[in-house]
């Protein structure tokens, strides 16, 4: 009866190494240059998206990127206004944030009663939503009344769409062209996660409707 060779079973070990080697390093230069997943871990982007939603993010749509630094190395296009964007939290790198790109570099924003406008003009608004019908005063804080600013070069203005209960650009300021990840493009999954992970009332949660979602 024939038998596997020491050689033969050490080649069989080879190949099956280098083929999970493979398969790593293709999964990393996926996530790395074309598509990325993350969770939408707070109510900010309501109704749009919500708690629970886990979205596919094209991270190639803006360009090819070093990784790290953030670096373009071959530029496809810019983030423009009304795209829901990805990207390193100005104050703290380490976290994502996503909102709604609102003005790009040149362009003014200014919010007087609730209504945005850019260059003067009342903003294509068609995702926000402003829910309290309080107006807080300017001296109270920049919610419903802030700027007017100007985009300086290379940056951004975001807002969350949940524009009564959003931490955005209004508080903390601009974003870095080379801090934004992608994209947001597709809803892949969705399910009330307030509901314990391992129970029915989790299962029953599934959000059916919403997978396949393209987000806009």
């Amino acid at each position: 009866m024939a038998t596997d060779s020491p050689q033969t079973k050490k080649s069989v070990i080879r190949e099956n190494i280098e083929a999970i080697l493979i398969a790593v390093l293709l999964a990393l230069f996926i996530r790395t240059f074309i598509i990325q997943a993350f969770k939408i871990p707070s109510g900010s982007m309501l109704p749009t998206l919500q708690i629970g939603d886990h979205i596919l993010v094209s991270k190639f749509i803006y360009g090819v990127k070093m990784p790290f630094t953030g670096t373009t190395l071959i530029p496809i296009s810019d983030p423009k206004a009304n795209d829901i964007v990805v990207f390193q939290y100005p104050k703290d790198p380490s976290l994502d944030y996503i909102k709604r790109v609102i003005a790009v570099a040149g362009e003014t924003v200014e919010i007087r009663d609730k209504k945005v406008y850019v260059n003067g003009k009342p903003f294509t608004d068609r995702h926000g939503v402003f829910l309290d019908p309080l107006v807080h005063s300017a001296s109270m804080g920049p919610r419903d009344n802030f700027g007017p600013v100007t985009v300086p070069e290379g940056k951004i203005f975001t807002m969350g769409d949940n524009r009564d209960n959003s931490y955005d650009g209004r508080f903390w300021g601009f974003v870095d062209l080379q801090a934004v990840r992608g994209k947001a493009w597709i809803i892949y999954w969705s399910w009330d996660v307030q509901q314990s992970l391992f129970s029915l009332d989790r299962l029953l949660s599934i959000r059916w409707s919403r997978i396949g979602d393209f987000v806009h």
